[in-house]
């Protein structure tokens, strides 16, 4: 007989990382404990909180029980690192995954329909990626906004150039994690941009859901905010115009070279195109964005990245 523990087929492991998050987690956790779909686990790495964090968590696992909550020690260098430590860790087994913030608050459904677009179509061993939009809202979970409805297919051609959705949205199944592993913690600008990469990157399947599952935290303290207000669209131009987008893609195209025969024939010729693109001519920068079919989910996006090429800020 097979002493071997398998997980059950529908287990989802969540993947979440703190850091001196005591004022919202509680919210977080007890969305987590209001799942429709019930068979969860979940994981926790603290980056090093100096607030109540630690103590939240701890007081939730004696409720729960450690086989429910485990309680990791991150890092320390920045939210991708955390996560990735994770995402890329083999002793963390189980058939789904999904990254998790701690100031969200998750709609009771989360799990259930992410589960249900994977169960649907996706072979186990093709890596599969559900995401999607999220409902912004404010301190109080007054509802603010909602984040973009992308359209156009996600791709290759897309990911390098954009990340589509936050790691927030994300749940994944075990052949996506073993490439996470496969392909280790590099250093990307973040976590949900490098996994969209590399599930299109080696041809993957990915589920773009339109309509949002999660309640998407606004707040000064926020790592990462989806505000699309001018003041945040200038914050961006900036950037752009200080080659931050640039050194963004410096470091997911280093990482992915790294295992660029991993990549589909047609990926692999699309990011040497790109690398190329990158310190050609003016003129030859705009044929080489055609050649590779790069593209953006929105008008402004495209326009943002048309004035990176002709700047020679991509």
């Amino acid at each position: 007989m097979d002493s071997i523990s398998h997980p059950p087929s529908d287990l989802v492991v969540i993947l979440m990382c703190t850091y001196n998050g005591a004022i919202f987690l509680q919210d977080q956790l007890d969305s987590i404990a209001a799942q429709t779909h019930s068979n969860w686990r979940l994981v926790v790495s603290d980056d090093g909180s100096h607030d109540e964090t630690l103590t939240i968590l701890r007081d939730y696992q004696r409720r729960w029980g450690e086989d429910r909550l485990e309680i990791r020690f991150g890092p320390r260098r920045g939210f991708c690192q955390n996560f990735l430590s994770l995402g890329c860790d083999p002793t963390i087994n189980g058939p789904f995954f999904a990254f998790c913030d701690q100031d969200d608050v998750w709609l009771e459904h989360k799990l259930a329909i992410a589960l249900k677009y994977s169960n649907t179509s996706i072979e186990p061993t093709v890596p599969y990626l559900y995401c999607g939009r999220t409902i912004y809202v404010r301190e109080s979970l007054k509802v603010c906004g909602y984040s973009p409805h992308f359209l156009f297919p996600e791709t290759f051609r897309n990911a390098l150039v954009q990340s589509i959705a936050g790691g927030n949205t994300m749940v994944f199944n075990r052949a996506t994690k073993h490439l996470l592993e496969l392909w280790g913690p590099k250093q990307v600008p973040s976590h949900d941009w490098w996994l969209y990469l590399i599930v299109t990157g080696v041809g993957g399947e990915v589920h773009y859901d339109p309509n949002p599952q999660l309640l998407y935290r606004q707040h000064p303290n926020s790592l990462v905010g989806g505000n699309q207000s001018i003041q945040a669209n200038i914050k961006r131009a900036w950037g752009l115009l200080r080659g931050r987008f640039r050194h963004w893609n410096s470091q997911n195209i280093a990482a992915l070279l790294h295992h660029e025969m991993n990549l589909t024939d047609d990926n692999r010729k699309i990011l040497h195109l790109f690398i190329r693109l990158r310190f050609a001519s003016l003129l030859d920068r705009f044929r080489l964005m055609d050649v590779c079919g790069l593209y953006r989910q929105t008008r402004s996006g495209t326009l943002g990245l048309f004035i990176a090429a002709f700047l020679n800020r991509i």
